[in-house]
């Protein structure tokens, strides 16, 4: 895919976050004439500054959104954002092939749905494009982040907080753990990061939590990279954990300047592995 050759048009199909919005933004910037498939209403503005067309659908609404795509004329297709799966149950929007498609699957875990919704838009002629090749700037380099580095107890946890998500993300159920005293607080499922984090400092009565966030071992870089932001370090704050563990070299880090800064502000650590 490193070699392949950017159309103009370019769709993106937008779940949570900034992170869409950066990548529309980078697009535009570059001569990128982006269309967008919003799955969410919290960036649904900033989309429009940047994009010449924003639609809404929710996930289960397959068949509108392929037919959306033919009638654009896409040929290529970014998924960024976060999209929880709970959105099936909480506003399902179901459609007949989403039926069909659901029906016939084994298992309803990240990577199969996601696999399923790739094949279904190949065989309309799309490309699905690495998640990175907007915001190649955005991915975390290794090394110390803040003024303050680990421990050598924050260490401990951090290795032993990799490995079990290394493990974790191999059995595609999540990306995240919360660590205290090399014990495990948490295990990111289908909740997300974000209150994972919260399930995990409550856990370690709101102290010294660390979290470490991995890419899974054999990550498709199409779809799930990891990501944090500004929203991921106030979480910490705000449930005790003071610790953030990334990847380095397979994490989206968003507003890395603010995040640094608050979390230099709040003494808190971000190293990236």
């Amino acid at each position: 895919m490193s070699n392949i050759i950017l159309e103009h048009k370019q769709c993106l199909i937008a779940g949570d976050g900034q992170l869409p919005v950066n990548m529309a933004k980078s697009a535009m910037q570059n001569g990128f004439d982006v269309v967008c498939i919003s799955l969410s209403s919290d960036n649904y503005k900033d989309l429009k500054k940047y994009c010449s067309k924003v639609v809404s659908y929710g996930p289960g609404q397959v068949d509108s959104i392929k037919k959306f795509l033919q009638n654009e004329g896409i040929k290529q297709l970014t998924f960024l954002g976060k999209v929880s799966k709970t959105m099936l149950v909480k506003r399902p929007k179901l459609e007949k092939t989403a039926i069909s498609l659901l029906k016939e699957m084994k298992k309803l875990n990240d990577d199969a749905i996601m696999l399923k919704i790739v094949e279904q838009l190949e065989n309309i002629g799309i490309t699905i494009l690495d998640q990175t090749i907007f915001i190649k700037n955005l991915m975390i380099q290794k090394g110390v982040l803040t003024a303050l580095a680990p421990t050598e107890s924050q260490n401990a946890d951090i290795e032993y907080g990799f490995k079990i998500a290394k493990q974790m993300g191999g059995l595609d159920i999540g990306q995240s753990v919360v660590m205290k005293d090399r014990m495990i607080m948490a295990i990111e499922a289908i909740e997300g990061t974000d209150r994972c984090i919260k399930r995990g400092g409550r856990l370690a009565k709101r102290k010294n939590a660390v979290v470490v966030k991995v890419s899974k071992p054999a990550q498709d870089k199409r779809f799930d990279i990891p990501a944090v932001g500004l929203r991921t370090i106030k979480t910490m704050k705000k449930y005790g954990a003071n610790v953030l563990a990334l990847e380095s070299g397979e994490t989206i880090i968003v507003d890395q300047e603010k995040m640094v800064d608050y979390a230099n502000k709040h003494k808190m650590v971000i190293v990236a592995l």
